[in-house]
């Protein structure tokens, strides 16, 4: 995920179009489970407080905590008096050609911050993050440089992580909290020495602020254990979801959806050779997603595709967003997604939001992101990553096996109606900002 592109407009908040395309975030695989059900993942009970019922659109009650955390007034009116924050974020946040989760996560969070307190001024900075060239970097330093004394900072991880030279000074002033959507030596495909350059860059940035937010219970654990935070610094705020109609699907079996920009880190390959192994079965796929991030990729996976003769059937379709990509889950059956690494998994609760079950790689956030409906069904099967024989295993079960089908898809509505809406998100993230120190502060 980069953050190069056009520029929007600072200091403004737009709404991110209903429907857009997202790339799910990322992070790196910890154990698996084969071809089980999310239960045997995740264990009884886990996640529960978070997969309790919130309406979507709902804003939940403030909870409890040394500073309360606001709440919206007359039904979701912004309160009149609000405390600001400064939200840096990649410049293409705003860019419908380079879908991404993290963007879609930035522009959520700021919409929706100010009815839980507090006023968003978005400063988007241009630049192939988080490794910019000097241009980008001067910006940057610019940005900061021109916030008061004790100002809070709200920065995108992409932005940030990378430049321990610009940011962790100016923590010494500013008020800041570190958004991680992707752990950034945890790309898939980096040379060695680039991943290790950038982990130790993250590690310093981290460390020097007073708190962290992250986007799964996973995630958490993942920056506590291999950064050495203090996990009272390091926070969630898992990324709503925006309840649409049921999705009718095609004929109940047959369809299948893949919502990824195509990436090594998204495997698509995978699900290539996978459904190569099912060809005698009637499916079709559509993989919907941005290609311009790795054409050499797209390329090799176009070659794959032809090589299995699959070109009638498996299309990669680009980014789609708003109607089109409405009429895109309206007609799957079955929502498929191969990643090597997520930190959550967007593109799943983006299915379950219309009531479509998933079956996906066993990495990460993911399990979380699946979770489970209130009666404790599961709405998807996770496999282990590096294995298309186990995900061909379970397409032919999808195929063949009508009471699974039955199930998931009963699991997928029911989880549904779970999903936390965005305003959650907002919340949470509102949380940690009004806990912040009430001075600058290098952490330890």
């Amino acid at each position: 995920m980069t953050g190069t592109s056009v520029e929007p407009t600072a200091g403004t908040s737009v709404e991110p179009t209903a429907g857009t395309s997202v790339e799910p975030t990322a992070g790196r695989h910890v154990g698996s489970t084969a071809g089980r059900p999310v239960e045997s993942a995740i264990g009884p009970g886990a996640g529960r407080t978070r997969l309790a019922y919130v309406p979507a659109q709902t804003y939940a009650t403030p909870q409890s905590g040394p500073v309360p955390v606001p709440g919206p007034r007359n039904g979701g009116i912004v309160p009149m008096s609000l405390r600001s924050v400064h939200f840096v974020m990649p410049g293409g946040v705003d860019d419908p050609a380079a879908p991404s989760g993290g963007n879609a996560y930035d522009r959520r969070v700021r919409l929706d911050l100010p009815g839980f307190g507090w006023r968003v001024r978005g400063l988007p900075v241009p630049g192939d993050w988080p490794r910019p060239d000097d241009t980008a970097r001067t910006e940057l330093a610019r940005v900061l440089r021109r916030l008061p004394d004790g100002a809070v900072v709200l920065l995108d991880g992409l932005v940030a992580c990378g430049v321990p030279e610009i940011v962790v000074p100016e923590a010494e002033r500013l008020r800041m909290v570190v958004l991680v959507h992707l752990p950034l030596g945890d790309e898939t495909g980096l040379d060695p020495a680039v991943a290790a350059e950038l982990d130790a860059r993250e590690r310093t940035v981290l460390r020097a602020v007073p708190a962290v937010v992250a986007t799964s219970d996973w995630a958490v654990r993942r920056l506590v254990s291999h950064h050495g935070l203090d996990p009272a610094r390091v926070h969630v705020a898992a990324p709503g979801a925006d309840i649409a109609p049921l999705a009718p699907g095609t004929d109940g079996v047959s369809r299948l959806v893949c919502v990824a920009a195509v990436t090594p880190r998204k495997g698509q390959h995978r699900l290539v050779e996978a459904l190569a192994a099912v060809a005698d079965l009637p499916w079709s796929c559509v993989c919907v997603g941005g290609l311009g991030q790795d054409p050499g990729y797209v390329e090799r996976l176009r070659a794959l595709i032809a090589r299995h003769g699959l070109e009638e059937r498996l299309v990669l379709a680009g980014p789609r967003a708003g109607a089109e990509l409405d009429a895109t889950y309206a007609t799957a059956d079955l929502m498929v997604l191969t990643s090597y690494a997520e930190t959550y998994g967007m593109a799943v609760t983006e299915a379950l939001a219309r009531g479509i079950p998933v079956l996906a790689t066993d990495v990460g956030g993911l399990p979380e992101a699946v979770g489970r409906a209130p009666d404790g069904g599961v709405p998807g099967i996770l496999v282990p990553p590096e294995d298309p024989v186990a995900l061909a295993a379970e397409l032919r079960g999808w195929f063949g096996e009508a009471d699974v089908r039955r199930r998931l898809k009963s699991a997928a509505r029911g989880r549904r109606a779970a999903l936390n809406g965005w305003a959650s998100t907002a919340q949470s993230l509102a949380g940690v900002l009004h806990r912040l120190p009430g001075e600058p502060r290098r952490a330890a």
